[in-house]
């Protein structure tokens, strides 16, 4: 069930991966680079935000272990959904009415006419947020389910809408086509919604509304672990924005080079590290809750193996392979041979720290399954304030490398600290088995 759930994430991942790169070939070819294509994504950028922090990493690693030990499972999670629908709905009507104040907040650098021309999109773009939520949501039931399915290729839809708004609207004005693009979103979002739905209502999941009295404690007790995950989670964002942040007093190019060095290290790291934590973080809870913690660290030390193999080969054939790569996804048009040269190295030094990234990763679930998401964000803390130390120590001699190669020893300190929390002898034992 494992290898089978693993295979269907990773599968998701990578038919939405592919189609974000069609995405993102149209975007550049029907709108172009210039001031249309930066209110959208200006736009898009803060629900995005929100989404990645809250939605999809906090929520699920603090739901599922509640939900697991909640002794009234359809009265919990109703009672969660309606409170936290309730106040993302608020703070969108909050956005609408507010946008041009908020818009301003997030693209400092635009003027008052670009402005106004953001606002609008801001706020139409919001609304994603409370679509996705509810997506989450119902994600984290059909997980604990061990259903995987549904969720892992619902993401694709949110780029097949994007990509028909695109060819819709390709013969219409630029700013015509932004909002095109932020009505697409919308009804990605609404189509991710559906196919839950019917997801929901096979598993018969439907009964998540009630208006019976509800015990505080449990309420409560995920709101803590909500706030400690939603806290955790934030640290690799942060992490991103100071990257581009340093980069920005760097060379021009500097900050481009990183993005898409990234980018290409993310794909790995999603496909098998984020699939595979998705598809185990479910099994430990239910393992962790039934007191079953012999076979909640079997499947953690058969996870890390079939993690260690796959991520080791992609270090390898990502370091060896590293200018082909680069070459292969990027160098045309604008982007030189020297552009090549360089992201690839970076890339290099993102890749030494895959493996300690993603082995964290594993580990850090069982953190989140006994429910300790403080001390998983304490951990993350001290990981991105080593990032920030080296980063400042290797931007002069090594500038853009050198940022990425502190991204990558705060892995090695990210991975030290975890195992440490986890237990050096569990590890040691969970080694020789």
């Amino acid at each position: 069930m494992l290898i089978k759930s693993i295979f269907t994430n990773s599968s998701g991942i990578l038919v939405s991966r592919i189609l974000g790169f069609v995405r993102d070939l149209l975007t550049a070819s029907i709108l172009g680079a210039n001031i249309y294509s930066d209110i959208f994504f200006v736009a898009f950028k803060l629900p995005n935000l929100f989404r990645r922090i809250f939605a999809e990493g906090a929520f699920t690693q603090a739901f599922i272990p509640s939900y697991a030990k909640s002794k009234h499972k359809i009265r919990f999670s109703s009672v969660i959904f309606l409170q936290l629908i309730g106040f993302l709905i608020i703070l969108s009507l909050f956005v609408t009415l507010f946008s041009t104040l908020i818009t301003k907040a997030i693209a400092i650098g635009f003027d008052a006419k670009t402005v106004d021309l953001a606002a609008p999109l801001v706020a139409i773009n919001f609304y994603y947020l409370p679509l996705i939520f509810i997506v989450t949501f119902m994600a984290a039931l059909l997980q604990y389910k061990h259903h995987f399915a549904t969720t892992a290729f619902s993401t694709a839809l949110l780029n097949l809408a994007l990509i028909a708004a695109l060819l819709i609207s390709k013969d219409l004005g630029k700013y015509e086509i932004t909002y095109y693009l932020s009505y697409g979103v919308l009804i990605g979002g609404f189509l991710q919604v559906i196919v839950h739905l019917i997801a929901i209502k096979k598993k018969n999941l439907c009964k998540i509304f009630t208006f019976k009295k509800h015990e505080k404690k449990e309420e409560n007790r995920f709101y803590k672990s909500f706030m400690g995950a939603t806290l955790g989670s934030s640290t690799s964002h942060l992490s991103a924005f100071l990257d581009t942040w340093l980069a920005s007093f760097l060379v021009s190019g500097s900050i481009s080079y990183l993005y898409y060095a990234n980018r290409v290290f993310q794909l790995p790291l999603a496909l098998f590290a984020i699939a595979t934590s998705t598809a185990l973080f479910p099994m430990i809870a239910r393992a962790i809750k039934n007191k079953d913690e012999d076979r909640a660290l079997h499947l953690m030390r058969k996870s890390s193996l079939i993690l260690f193999g796959l991520l080791g080969l992609a270090t390898i054939i990502g370091i060896v392979f590293n200018k082909q790569i680069v070459w292969l996804l990027f160098e045309r048009g604008a982007f030189s041979a020297e552009d090549t040269q360089n992201t690839a190295l970076i890339l290099t030094m993102y890749l030494i720290g895959l493996l300690p990234y993603g082995i964290a990763k594993i580990f850090s679930l069982w953190l989140y399954a006994k429910e300790q998401q403080f001390l998983a964000a304490k951990i993350s803390m001290k990981s991105l304030a080593w990032n920030i130390v080296f980063s400042l120590i290797l931007i002069i001699p090594y500038e853009a490398a050198g940022l990425a190669f502190a991204s990558t020893i705060s892995g090695f300190i990210l991975f030290f600290l975890t195992i440490k929390a986890f237990g050096f002898t569990k590890f040691n034992e969970l080694l020789k088995k």
